[in-house]
């Protein structure tokens, strides 16, 4: 049975994959999700971009709304596998939400996923606050009527 039945339900099948496995097929699958994460577009590489500065790793996000959906772009460091993984499984698992959707994602969504099992507190906290910073965007695009 899954914890949070109100997942949009590509993003359910991602959390009930991760839920199944074992801690290193949990790592294994971050590193494999890590490599499909779509490049910053060009229009954003030198734009002055949302940071999440509550996570060690270097992470920053560009928001655009299309129509009634919005869209997520992580810039992310190959050399943190782990968090770039869940960032790509954020961008697989959010495509065509609006954004009262996202915001109202759970926050503990990697806990969902059985994450605490393959990551540090250190990992975990990163993705807590990507997950909010992805919601606080959503909020402003909501308020702003667009």
């Amino acid at each position: 049975m899954s914890e949070h039945a109100d997942l949009p339900a590509r993003l359910q099948a991602i959390v009930d994959d991760f839920r199944s496995l074992a801690r290193e097929e949990k790592l294994e699958s971050l590193l494999e999700y890590s490599e499909q994460l779509p490049a910053m577009p060009e229009q954003y590489r030198t734009a002055p971009l949302e940071r999440v500065d509550e996570c060690a790793t270097p992470i920053a996000i560009a928001t655009e709304r299309h129509g009634e959906a919005i869209q997520f772009y992580f810039d992310i460091p190959p050399e943190s596998p782990t968090v770039r993984g869940f960032a790509a499984i954020l961008s697989a698992g959010l495509v065509g939400l609006t954004p009262q959707q996202v915001i109202d994602l759970p926050g503990d969504l990697h806990y969902s996923m059985g994450l605490q099992s393959a990551l540090s507190p250190q990992r975990l906290n990163g993705m807590y606050f990507m997950v909010l910073h992805l919601k606080r965007a959503a909020a402003r695009e909501l308020q702003q009527g667009r």
